[in-house]
């Protein structure tokens, strides 16, 4: 792995404002970094969409601690002037859709912390490439790729985060246009039925065939990015009714997802690279909500959650593994950065 020893060096020697999770956050990304990233091809592991997300963590983390976010820049800016081509994506767009909103939504963060609007305007191109995927058989709705193979929730709650994210920084009548997707995609969310209307979860998709809840697992993420969605939207409406629907998906996992009190994926068995991210991208979700409408039983949860991720034993010389609450010696890059997501979340 190729890993460039001057993007930690402002790390290395930074001094923290502030306690709680901060300096696990910090050391936990001096691992990211020095196991995985690639600064010739800016991506982790040569990973993917997860990189994506990656990036919206280290940026988020730069937003909290002033001390880091000189690092943090340096990371951004190595990984969007190395990875947009990779992956045989083009500019970071490709054929699925919801790829294309987890790099969105990592530019967008970047803009936060940056106020480059390079990174501003390739979340508004790769928002407008998603709209693309607009209008499946079943009334509306985002396809998960480009050959029309799935109708997934994924891609549905990005596409309303990242316009809802955008409609926030953006001016008339620009703001309008992703308010107005952003709101059509709500609408069509809502009345799909693909939150389950006996859990109270997100399931995985829509049956193109039936235009039916497809009953499918309720991973975290599904839960967490419809948790930003509604947030933003909220605010760029002032509409509180929104926020009543994502604090009750939001203690709805509180309440059957978790294991003690410690956010747990609903299967059995070890997680994959793919299902190890998703816990990060809920406690994004949820720190985005209690921000912007804050929740005491949220801060605690993030906090107990964290606390666990810091005190129970990591493997592999550092790695977070994918159990929070312990009893796991499986790891890998995604579980890593999941576990960052909750210590940057709690600080």
């Amino acid at each position: 792995m190729k890993y460039f020893e001057s993007l930690l060096l402002p790390f290395l020697f930074s001094t923290l404002a502030f306690a709680d999770y901060a300096d696990d956050a910090l050391a936990a990304i001096h691992t990211l970094q020095d196991k995985w990233y690639n600064f010739d091809t800016g991506l982790w592991d040569d990973l993917w969409w997860q990189s994506g997300n990656m990036i919206e963590t280290i940026a988020r983390f730069g937003l909290k601690d002033p001390a880091f976010k000189p690092t943090a820049m340096n990371i951004i800016s190595n990984t969007y002037a190395k990875s947009g081509n990779k992956h045989s994506a083009i500019a970071w767009r490709n054929d699925f859709y919801d790829d294309m909103g987890w790099w969105a939504m990592g530019w967008i963060a970047s803009y936060d912390l940056t106020g480059n609007a390079v990174y501003l305007n390739t979340a508004k191109e790769l928002f407008h490439e998603m709209a693309g995927g607009w209008n499946t058989p079943c009334n509306g709705g985002l396809w998960w790729d480009k050959e029309h193979t799935n109708i997934a929730a994924i891609s549905n709650e990005l596409f309303l985060s990242v316009g809802a994210h955008l409609a926030n920084r953006v001016s008339p009548p620009e703001r309008d246009e992703y308010l107005n997707w952003a709101q059509m995609e709500w609408d069509w969310f809502w009345n799909s039925g693909i939150i389950n209307a006996e859990s109270g979860l997100v399931n995985d998709g829509i049956d193109q065939v039936t235009c039916q809840n497809d009953g499918k697992t309720t991973f975290t993420y599904n839960q967490g990015v419809i948790l930003a969605g509604l947030s933003e939207l909220a605010r760029a409406k002032s509409d509180g009714g929104l926020i009543g629907h994502a604090y009750d998906i939001a203690n709805t996992v509180l309440n059957k997802l978790t294991d003690k009190g410690i956010l747990t994926e609903p299967v059995a068995g070890p997680l994959d690279i793919v299902s190890s991210q998703f816990k990060g991208a809920f406690v994004r979700g949820l720190s985005t909500l209690n921000e912007n409408e804050p929740q005491q039983s949220f801060t605690d949860f993030l906090k107990k959650n964290a606390g666990a991720v810091s005190s129970e034993p990591k493997v592999d010389g550092g790695v977070i593994p994918d159990k929070w609450q312990g009893g796991s010696g499986n790891s890998n890059p995604a579980s890593h950065a999941a576990g960052i997501d909750v210590l940057v979340a709690a600080v």
